[in-house]
Parts: C-alpha cells; structure tokens; sequence
C-alpha cells in the first residue's frame, strides 16, 4: 500500500456514498507497500478500505477482485469487494479504477513464531483448495515473461557482479521451466505475495489475508516458497528457521500434501521467489515511481537469500 494520489476528504465521501456506505467519520492515507494508492476509512458502522490502482487497468483487475470475492464465499478471511446497487465492484475514481473492500481485523506480525508460520501454512492450503475452481485465468504477472523483460534493463543498473548474478539465475529459471519435473507440478490461482505484512493476526489467531494484486495463475509450490522465504528467514542472519519451515510445511500438507516434484523442486523454486523478489525491489529502487508516501523495500534483502539458497557467500 501507498499513497500516489491524494483525495479530499469530499472525494471520498462522495465516492462512498455511490456505494450506497455511511458518511466517512475518518480518512487517513496507508504508507506501507509500493504499488496502489490506500486509505483507511471509517463509517459509523464499518471500516474499509479504499483502492486506487496506480498501474493495474480495468481490463486486469476483475481477475484479482473477483478471486477474492470467490474465496470470501468460501469463508476465506480475505477482503471481500463492496459492490453498488447494480453489482459492480470496479468504478472510476480521477480516473483510475478504485475499489472499497471490508477491512480485516488484526494487525500484521513482524517477528513470527512458529504457531504464527503454522497458521499461515494451514491457511496457505486452504486458499490454494479453495481457488482451485476458480475459472479465470490470468498469468503471474510477475512471473518468468516479467524476469526476461526486466533483467536486461536492471542490468544497466547494478555492478558488474549483480549482473553475473542477474544473468546466471535467469538461466538457471529459464532450463527449470522447461524441465519434466516442473511441467508436472500443481497449478492455479495463487497469492504469490504472501509476506508478513499481508497477514493479518488477532494474538495468534489468523484473522485476515490481504493484498491480492500480485494474483496469478501459477505453480501453487511457488507460493509456498515465497513464505517460506519470508516467514521462516530470520531477519538479521538471512538464515531459514528449522522450526518455522516446520511448522509451516507440516500444517500446510496436513491440508493438501505436496506431491513427489514439488518436495524435489521446493529449493529451487525457492530461488525462484528470491530472484523475483530482488528483481522487483531493484525495479522499484533504481526506476521509481513518484507518491506523496512511499517507502521502496531493500533489494539486498533479497540478494542475500538468493545468494545463501544458491550456496553461495551471502553478503555482510
């Protein structure tokens, strides 16, 4: 979440209220994330969520809202988007499409434990078997096409040992994709963003997953290792957490048991998130985009997971 563009408190209201919501008594703009425009908003009776998209257009988002309204009917705790009288969800707003969603309750958990990774796993499962029906269809947009696009054009930016990098693991991706193992590993709708800030917790109780607009089609192990990435890495090392990959992987087969490729090729597309994830960051590091707040990630981050899951030194 971010804030690109900034409404009045009148624009707000006025939106709202052809939405057939209550008057706003708040509106305060979100900071955190780099891709929508955001703001809390609360009614006398509810609170919401309102969304600007900045990048994605009408003809991209019903892929992502209506997956999340397919599992909010599947008793996911997933944002489920407000609709007007005639069923629309998607309307112009300074001519952008916008959207207002409930907002979950709970906060985002910075320093998981091992309960926390459980939680996510189980529900990570959940949503994976829910989407499974789900008809439509829409690459990863920020899948494999995405990394050949963007890697020739990040390389003009980085040192001559982050283009080594950047070339080798593109390689690396590029032959997995084609392999036999991979052809035969699970597909379909996928959160493929699923990082801390994207869960919501009330104590240890999941209460919410949100932030949808990286939704693909996809492998669904390629979800699973972008947790794992995340939520059982300790900040400060860069190191996976036993206890917490544990905890995640057991509770996430109890639900839907991985198959024989997907235990095999878990490390690899392990890489795989890293490497997007790095991609990305020095995207939004080196060829930024302007908001009134926004704060971009630290591709290093990234790096050095990518650089310990290849086996190699991972940067101080």
């Amino acid at each position: 979440m971010a804030v690109f563009t900034e409404l009045s408190f009148n624009e707000v209201a006025a939106f709202f209220r052809g939405l057939g919501l209550g008057a706003p008594r708040s509106v305060r703009g979100v900071t955190s994330g780099i891709e929508n425009t955001n703001y809390f908003v609360d009614t006398d009776g509810e609170s919401y969520v309102l969304t600007m998209f900045e990048r994605l257009t009408f003809e991209q988002l019903p892929f992502y809202l209506h997956f999340m309204k397919h599992l909010a009917a599947r008793n996911m705790p997933v944002p489920d988007p407000v609709a007007d009288a005639h069923g629309v969800i998607l309307h112009p707003l300074r001519e952008r499409p916008a959207v207002v969603v409930n907002r979950l309750p709970g906060a985002s958990e910075a320093e998981p434990a091992a309960a926390h990774c459980s939680s996510v796993g189980e529900c990570l499962a959940r949503l994976h078997l829910a989407g499974s029906d789900y008809p439509r269809q829409q690459a990863n947009p920020r899948g494999l096409q995405w990394w050949n696009e963007v890697v020739s054009v990040l390389g003009r930016c980085v040192s001559a040992r982050q283009r080594l990098l950047l070339s080798t693991e593109l390689s690396f991706q590029n032959e997995l994709a084609l392999s036999s193992d991979y052809r035969q590993l699970p597909k379909g709708p996928i959160h493929a963003d699923l990082f801390r800030d994207n869960v919501l917790f009330e104590r240890e109780r999941l209460s919410g997953v949100i932030d949808f607009y990286f939704a693909g089609c996809d492998t669904l192990l390629f979800d699973i290792a972008v947790c794992l990435n995340d939520w059982c890495v300790d900040g400060l090392t860069r190191r996976h957490n036993v206890e917490r990959a544990a905890a995640f992987l057991g509770a996430y087969e109890s639900a839907r048991p991985l198959t024989s490729s997907e235990h095999k090729l878990l490390p690899a597309m392990q890489r795989a998130a890293a490497f997007r994830f790095w991609l990305s960051r020095l995207w939004d590091v080196h060829l930024p985009r302007q908001a009134a707040l926004l704060k971009p990630h630290d591709p290093s981050h990234f790096e050095r997971i990518l650089l310990m899951l290849r086996g190699e030194f991972a940067l101080s």
